[in-house]
């Protein structure tokens, strides 16, 4: 049985994510790293084994709205280009449902840190891809990554300047396909959820961002996610590490334990980030790996290997 055939349509009901019957769901899987520079791993052989061998149940595909790691990004791109990358993402969406997994598709903004940046652009990208899911019901829309901050002026994105581009952006898709879950990201990196918890969108089906990575983030972040379960805000882990969170530095497997096991207890749904083989700490596949698919575990990163053992759980 599929991931999808177990749980069907997903919403939200209260501070979990819930199948049709109200039974709370956790999903667990892998992201991809920018689907500029990593697409290829994007392929029908390498999802079947996430599923079936790594028990993954959620893809996430990182369409990277600004430029990055030397990439220009969707807002930053010509029309041809834009458009082979929406097909990448359909590709993707359409290998997800054939295998019954769960697909997230994810507007990662990063260095481009203030999503109003690219208000017009996200708003094209989901007017394109939207009405070409509607009978896809494995996916749920991702519509900013990490707010974060001007790195020159250190002037951090305000929890008010995500609401601001979600009112926007989420009624768009919501007159296209009025009943996909939507992910709203949050302040420092989607560290906030403390402030989304004291000031939620007025909108049904929606979950708010916490990203961690483990050797950097620890019991303060971990009580802000409490705080956040304490006010019953519906939190997805869209993106985790379990090194430091510039992607590289050493594993820690203490702390990484600890993150895993208050997921576990609250049911809430992670995400591990990569899916490439770019020499760092974070990604899953060894660098030295050429293969896109048919991973053995001599393949696998330090990271690659963690990332199986959680999964799998």
């Amino acid at each position: 049985m599929t991931p999808f055939e177990k749980y069907g349509k997903l919403h939200v009901e209260g501070k979990n994510l819930v199948d049709a019957n109200g039974n709370t769901v956790q999903l667990k899987g892998i992201s991809t790293h920018n689907l500029n520079e990593y697409p290829q791993y994007v392929n029908e052989d390498a999802f079947i084994q996430f599923r079936d061998e790594y028990k993954v149940s959620i893809m996430r595909l990182a369409m990277y709205s600004g430029f990055a790691d030397n990439h220009e990004g969707y807002a930053d791109s010509n029309d041809e280009h834009r458009a082979k990358l929406e097909k990448l993402i359909l590709d993707g969406a359409e290998i997800c449902k054939k295998l019954g997994l769960y697909c997230m598709i994810d507007w990662h903004i990063l260095l481009d840190y203030d999503p109003n940046m690219h208000t017009d652009m996200a708003i094209r990208f989901f007017k394109n891809i939207c009405p070409k899911l509607i009978d896809n019901d494995n996916v749920i829309y991702e519509i900013c990554n990490e707010p974060n901050m001007n790195l020159e002026t250190k002037e951090e994105v305000t929890w008010d300047q995500i609401k601001n581009y979600a009112n926007q952006v989420i009624p768009v898709i919501r007159e296209i396909d009025d009943s996909k879950i939507i992910i709203v990201g949050t302040t420092i990196w989607s560290q906030g959820v403390d402030k989304a918890a004291d000031a939620p969108l007025s909108y049904d089906n929606i979950m708010y961002t916490l990203h961690f990575y483990a050797d950097t983030h620890r019991d303060k972040l971990r009580d802000v996610l409490k705080y956040a379960r304490g006010k019953d805000l519906p939190v997805f882990v869209t993106e985790f590490g379990v090194g430091r969170a510039d992607g590289d530095g050493d594993i820690n497997e203490e702390e990484s334990e600890k993150w895993i096991n208050l997921l576990n207890e609250e049911k809430i749904s992670h995400i591990i980030w990569n899916l490439s083989n770019k020499d760092e700490t974070s990604s899953i596949i060894s660098a030295k790996c050429d293969k896109i698919s048919g991973f053995t575990d001599e393949d696998l990163s330090p990271c690659g290997l963690m990332m199986k053992n959680i999964m799998g759980r």
